[in-house]
Order: C-alpha cells, then structure tokens, then sequence
C-alpha cells in the first residue's frame, strides 16, 4: 500500500514542464524568422512620418477652366462721379498676371442699348461684383439697382459680391450689405490688392468645385 501512495503522488516528468514553459515563450516572443526578415528587432524600428499632400491650386488660365463660363471676372458697380478712382482700379486689376476682366458701365456698354439691360448683363455675365460705395453711389439710383441685381443673383454672396467704402460713414453703409464684410479704402493700392486677392481667391475656388464635379 505504501508504494501505490506513492506512485499516485509523483511529480510529473520533467519533460512535460519543459515543453510548457517553451510553448509560452514562443508564443511571447516573435519568432526567428520574422526577426531575421526584416534585419532589425521591433523595438529599434523607426515609424516613417506621413507627410499631408500638398494643396494644389488651380490654374484659373488655364483653357479648360471655369472661369472663362462669363465673359468678365469681376463688374465694377460705381457711380459716374467716381470714374477717374475705377479706372485706376480696373487699370491695376487688368495689368496682373491674372489679366483680370472688367466691366465698366461707363467704358464698356454698348452705346444704344437700355441702361438697364446693360446692368443686368453685366451682372449676370460676370463672376465678381465689386461696389464701390461713395456718397456719389448712395445718391444713384441705377447703381442700386445694379446692386441689387448682384444680391439676387447670389443671395448667400461667397464671395462674388465684394462692397468697397469710400469716403462714407459706417452708419450710412447699405442695410441690404450688412451681412458682408467690406473693403474700407483708406489707402488706395492696398485696398486695390485687397480687391485683387479676393477675385483670385473666388475664382480658385470656382475652378476647384468645378474640377472636383468633373472627377
């Protein structure tokens, strides 16, 4: 009886803990073969950083581009008092190397033709308009119209109405305007480049919504 206690209470082999305790470090460790593929232990690796794409700009030139759907870039609405001030703008404006397009009431309708349906062409035919408001614009009353025009062509704005105020109070700034940041001219060639900017900038944005509806 003795010696079957003691057969039952034996210690296992010493080989059935060996092979347990080696099952268990293989399955913690990586194994050899995958080390030596890769010729450097994990933890000397180094993560490669991922670099953003860079943000393409549009080519507004270019033949194929949105931009030339209407026949101007950008229509100054202005008063007749204020023409000597356009054109200097729209000197400046035509003379970068966006060549950009203006209308000018005065210099551009065609003679004969109703003054109304000119400003509505205008308008429509253009994808910038630019209101410069001097106490000579608050006094027109064909360029209210005009401006009007232009917000019921784009009554959420994005952009393509652009006020410019000029010798007028903040107070007397056109109630229908107020949702809209404006252009205050205090010296003249930064705000003709602050004008500049923002028609590139809508007509970057234009060729790029429109190149992405094309993909």
């Amino acid at each position: 009886a003795g010696w079957f206690r003691r057969l039952l209470h034996k210690p296992k082999p010493s080989s059935v803990e060996h092979s347990l305790n080696a099952s268990h470090s293989a399955s913690s460790s990586p194994s050899s073969s995958s080390a030596g593929s890769s010729g450097s232990s994990p933890s000397t690796a180094v993560a490669r950083p991922v670099r953003p794409s860079p943000v393409v700009v549009p080519d507004i030139n270019a033949s194929g581009s949105a931009r030339w759907d209407k026949s101007y870039d950008v229509c100054i609405c202005h008063s007749e008092v204020d023409l000597e001030l356009v054109e200097e703008l729209a000197s400046y404006l035509e003379a970068q190397p966006e060549s950009l397009r203006c209308f000018l009431q005065l210099r551009d309708a065609a003679p004969g033709s109703a003054v109304m349906t000119e400003l509505c062409d205008a308008v429509q035919n253009s994808h910038c308009w630019v209101m410069l408001i001097t106490p000579g614009f608050l006094r027109d009353p064909w360029c209210r119209y005009q401006m009007h025009q232009a917000l019921a062509e784009a009554p959420m704005a994005n952009g393509r109405t652009i006020p410019v105020l000029k010798d007028v109070d903040r107070k007397d700034y056109p109630r229908e305007l107020r949702s809209l940041y404006y252009i205050y001219m205090a010296l003249k060639e930064s705000s003709f480049r602050q004008i500049r900017d923002t028609v590139v900038r809508y007509l970057q944005e234009l060729c790029r919504s429109s190149a992405s509806s094309m993909e």
